[in-house]
This record gives C-alpha cells, structure tokens and sequence, in this order.
C-alpha cells in the first residue's frame, strides 16, 4: 500500500514540476516553433524516463524506428503508460512529436499536462472542431520538418482481448497530409502492469515496430498481421 500511495504521490508532484516547464516553453515567444516541439517533446520524454524508472520498468523494442520523420505512429492502446513507453522509445531516437488525444483528456483532472505538453486535441463532436484539429495537422507539418504525429487508432483504451476495430481518424490524417504509417504494437496489458507496480525486480515491456505502411487504406490489414506475427512467435 505504501508502495502505491508513494506511486501516485511521485508522478503527481512530477507531473505537476513538468507542467510549469511546459508552460515556460509555451510562453517563450522568441522560441521558433520547430524548437519549442522540439523541447516539449524532450521534456515529455524526461517525464516518462523518470516514471518508468520509479515503477522499475525497462521497454524491450523489436524492429526499428525509421530515421525518416513527419510519419504517423499507429500504436495499440490499454494505459496511460502507453504513452510513457513510447516516450521512452522516442527519446532513445530523438524523435519529436504530437500525440493525438481527445478533448475530454484535456478537460480530466491531469488535462493540464495534455494541454501544455504540445498534445493536440480533438473535439469529435462538432464539425467545426474536426475542422480546427485538421487545420492544426497540417500546419504543424508544414512548419515542422522532423514533427511525427503519435495517434491510438482504436479511439479508446481497450479493456477487451486482442485490438479493437480501428476508428478512421488515423486514415483521415494519413490521407490529408499524405503521410506514411508506422505500426506499432505494445505486447502487453499495461494497465495491469501500471496497477501492479512498483516491482521489486525489473519488469519488461515488449513493444514490436511494424514496417512502413505507404497506403493508410490498408493500415487495418497490415496491422491485424504485425499482432497475428508477434502472437504466433
């Protein structure tokens, strides 16, 4: 029980240390763009580096992260920790990015760290929100040149078996910004293992990069052949 209270009580002072960091760099107005993503993106990464270093968890990568930037990761979806493990592949890469999340993530009671962490928000329910986000997309990528875009293509955390039926959104991008995708598959229920730690002896993650997927039209197929490959081994 302590072990837990201490878990929560850490990432929440942690949380709290990375959100006026976030903000500094939000408010620095002579920070050109690409830099300030560049800079969040490095912060978000020394957030989630030092929590899985709490929870005692180390992340096992199969396949390779392409060198080659503005793709868009398609990446399974069960915890919050999924996003700390990718971050920690990411800052492994230097990569920089934006994660994908809705708007009642940014309206949560953690909603700050989304808002201030260069997240983009995605207001599903009116057109004229679906019409902003794209907007954004497509200037963020104009403007940046080494921005990645990081999107859960399921829509929800899955709490099932397997993966669930993939929404467009993922599609949607990957067609109006004429972007490659990059599957990605997290083998494990990680809302289980955020539940369970702490661990007294190091726990692995195994996440498994699929080759570049160039037609979004088959991103579904390609990707049910990423976990059928990764089940079967």
């Amino acid at each position: 029980m302590l072990k837990q209270l201490k878990k929560y009580f850490y990432m929440i002072i942690l949380g709290v240390k990375y959100i006026k960091i976030f903000k500094s760099i939000q408010a620095n107005s002579i920070l050109p763009l690409k830099n300030k993503y560049q800079e969040l993106s490095k912060q978000r990464q020394n957030y989630s580096n030092a929590v899985l270093k709490l929870l005692n968890i180390e992340v096992k990568v199969y396949g390779e992260i392409p060198k080659k930037n503005k793709l868009l990761y398609a990446i399974n979806h069960r915890s919050l920790l999924d996003i700390i493990v990718m971050e920690h592949i990411f800052s492994i890469k230097n990569k920089n990015g934006t994660w994908i999340a809705k708007q009642e993530l940014f309206d949560a009671f953690y909603g700050e760290f989304f808002k201030n962490s260069g997240c983009v928000s995605v207001d599903l329910e009116t057109k004229k929100g679906l019409v902003s986000f794209f907007k954004k997309i497509k200037n963020l990528l104009l403007k940046i040149d080494d921005i990645n875009i990081y999107i859960f293509p399921e829509g929800e955390r899955n709490k099932q078996d397997g993966i669930l039926p993939f929404q467009g959104g993922a599609k949607k991008i990957a067609k109006a910004n004429n972007l490659d995708i990059v599957p990605v598959f997290i083998n494990d229920k990680l809302e289980k293992v955020f539940k369970n730690s702490p661990f007294d002896k190091t726990y692995t993650v195994e996440v498994y990069i699929g080759e570049i997927i160039k037609d979004f039209q088959k991103l579904d197929e390609k990707y049910k052949n990423l976990v059928k490959e990764v089940k079967n081994r």
